[in-house]
């Protein structure tokens, strides 16, 4: 019965992996239609040419018509508008349902394998099916840091970049089109996306309001703050916007000495969090017998999640205390 089940899961597995490599080589060609139609044939083709290049759609589709139950989560909870903007900030073009569904996907593989083919007690399987099925999420978010931290190192070039532009005789609006051919992801195709939200009839003040939702950086509501200001009072833009670019580069080199200045609490804190792993990992070796008692009998187990509760709150307390923001 084991073996027929996993070869069930294996040959489902296997179709999933084939389902999407399929359904995203024929979406292809036209999602290259919908942006050779919004952006125009010419500039389709020569974006392809930038090495490494993500372009983002204007309109993205907030639907996923093949997770039905997971379409369902996410409509029936209003998930859709919160997790389009995860998405968004993650550089990730995936609908929401998809985040959801890869969620119950990894919690149901888990609770599979662990009831039916490993010899652990249940609770144990939950509790891994549980952290496991964050992992969708881990990875979402570690995409999201990274991203953001990618746009912060290139932001204050790019006010640079914008004030001297300006000060050659181009309009704001010209000055942001020209970032998208000069600089990398993910300032690239942000602003991009701000310039053809204007071009397309939007006004610039609710363009860059956009901006700064899509990129939940203080950096960028100071500039957004800034441009929005100068617009209704006046003064010298592009003075301003190199002012702010030293501002940024300043935050930039007192973080990174308060990041050395804490380097030794996180490593402390790291260390003081993996001695009750590595100290259960040694007597699961040296006295198996005596560490089973949190595996087989009621009271071990509640002890043993109990230990597991109270460790993870006191790690998330000593990074809390060691992670100092600027």
């Amino acid at each position: 019965m084991g073996s027929f089940l996993l070869i069930i899961l294996s040959i489902w597995g296997v179709a999933m992996v084939a389902w999407f490599m399929v359904s995203k080589y024929f979406k292809a060609s036209d999602i290259d239609r919908v942006k050779a139609r919004l952006l125009g044939t010419s500039r389709v083709k020569s974006a392809k040419g930038k090495k490494g290049e993500a372009e983002k759609q204007v309109i993205i589709n907030q639907t996923d018509t093949k997770n039905q139950f997971a379409q369902a989560v996410v409509e029936k909870y209003q998930l859709g508008p919160k997790l389009a903007i995860l998405m968004e900030q993650a550089g990730l073009h995936w609908p929401p349902a998809r985040l959801i569904h890869l969620t119950i996907m990894t919690l149901g593989s888990v609770l599979a394998i662990g009831w039916l083919f490993l010899p652990i007690p249940k609770l144990v399987t939950l509790v891994a099916a549980l952290v496991a099925s964050t992992l969708p999420w881990v990875y979402v978010f570690r995409k999201r840091k990274a991203r953001l931290h990618k746009f912060e190192e290139l932001f204050p070039e790019t006010l640079e970049f914008v004030s001297r532009s300006m000060r050659a005789g181009h309009a704001f609006s010209v000055s942001l089109e020209m970032i998208h051919r000069e600089f990398p992801e993910p300032i690239s195709s942000e602003f991009r996306r701000t310039f053809e939200e204007h071009n397309l009839g939007l006004p610039i003040e609710v363009a860059l309001q956009k901006l700064a939702k899509r990129v939940p950086s203080l950096d960028v509501h100071f500039f957004v703050s800034a441009v929005l200001l100068q617009k209704r009072t006046g003064g010298n833009l592009a003075e301003i916007l190199d002012k702010l670019a030293y501002v940024i580069r300043e935050r930039f080199k007192l973080r990174g000495r308060i990041r050395a200045v804490s380097a030794h609490g996180k490593m402390t804190a790291t260390a003081l969090s993996l001695i009750p792993v590595a100290v259960a990992v040694l007597m699961f070796y040296t006295n198996p017998e005596y560490v089973k008692f949190f595996f087989t009998d009621d009271v071990g187990q509640i002890m043993l999640g109990s230990a597991v509760v109270l460790q993870l709150i006191g790690s998330g307390i000593m990074r809390k205390i060691v992670n100092i923001e600027v």
